[in-house]
């Protein structure tokens, strides 16, 4: 808890609002994933990889 209430921690916080959350809510809203088809860790797993691939082609392509 302290680490996040220090100086760092809110720096860190900040970061993250800009650069991971609006790659998520791309995914859920503009291509619709609202949960994994498989189930299992390693399942999910190997899907998330997936669409973390086509995101990153899609971001390269644009």
């Amino acid at each position: 808890d302290e680490l996040l209430k220090s100086e760092e921690g809110i720096q860190k916080r900040k970061k993250r609002c800009f650069d991971v959350e609006p790659v998520f809510g791309n995914i859920k809203h503009n291509h619709n994933f609202r949960r994994f088809m498989l189930r299992g860790k390693q399942k999910v797993e190997i899907e998330w990889g997936l669409i973390a691939i086509a995101q990153n082609i899609r971001k390269k392509a644009a």
